[in-house]
């Protein structure tokens, strides 16, 4: 990316980075900022992004499992300093259709976009409150707004994420760290790809990139895109229940 700007940070990690918005993200970042440390399970995806990048490093980590986040954010400090970016992009996304309602998979949606979010948070929180400075951002969703037909193990997981923002902002905000909260609408990625239903506004993956990067350039609190969509969502949860519902019906589950 020559002849474009630096970014205002030294070390991001990229949680989640082996495709879709964090992929895009990463490949933002390369060039622009000193190390850009990329986590994802998927270890020959990381691969082949570092070797064609500058900057990007990989770090292939499942985090679902806490002390591989812990051991893995302990050797990006040690080779690259303080991370002083990290985004949260990590995600499971699997289709619930009443009457199937199958534990396992309302559990690995847990697992992996909320409780992955957490062990990084474990991770990273106490260091940058200690040098008060640092940002981070978190990936959720608009299904976190209210609750969505088929989304019934992901959208839950997306509402926590929000509760959780809102819990850490103010605390975090006092000792200078910059937390974000990210809601995106749909966006084309291999994780939307299976649906078989309407997509509103549905928007390029390189698009809503460029649009994360300038909120966290700005450092805003709760980044959305695209706008037209993600306000009507925001609405919504201005609604009665009945009249939401009543639109559900209508709308969304008809034949």
């Amino acid at each position: 990316m020559t002849g474009t700007p630096a970014l205002p940070w030294r070390t991001a990690w990229i949680v989640g980075a082996s495709s879709g918005l964090g992929a895009a993200l990463a490949k933002l970042l390369d060039g622009r900022v000193g190390t850009v440390a990329i986590s994802a399970r998927s270890a020959d995806s990381l691969s082949a992004m570092q070797a064609e990048s500058k900057t990007l490093v990989a770090y292939p980590l499942d985090v679902t499992d806490a002390d591989a986040v812990a051991r893995c954010y302990r050797d990006i400090e040690k080779k690259a300093g303080g991370v002083d970016l990290v985004v949260l992009s990590a995600g499971t996304w699997d289709v619930v259709e009443p009457p199937e309602i199958d534990p396992a998979v309302f559990k690995k949606s847990m697992d992996v976009n909320f409780m992955g979010v957490v062990n990084v948070l474990a991770q990273a929180v106490p260091g940058m409150m200690r040098r008060e400075a640092g940002q981070i951002a978190i990936i959720s969703s608009v299904a976190g707004y209210r609750g969505l037909p088929k989304a019934a193990a992901y959208g839950p997981t997306k509402a926590a994420l929000i509760n959780l923002a809102e819990s850490l902002h103010p605390e975090l905000a006092a000792k200078g760290v910059t937390l974000s909260i990210v809601n995106p609408g749909f966006v084309d990625t291999p994780m939307t790809a299976v649906n078989d239903f309407p997509m509103p506004f549905l928007m390029p993956v390189d698009d809503a990139a460029q649009r994360l990067l300038q909120g966290l350039e700005r450092k805003a609190y709760e980044i959305t895109f695209p706008r037209r969509f993600t306000w009507a969502m925001k609405a919504l949860r201005l609604l009665p229940n009945a009249v939401y519902f009543w639109i559900v019906r209508t709308f969304v589950l008809r034949p």
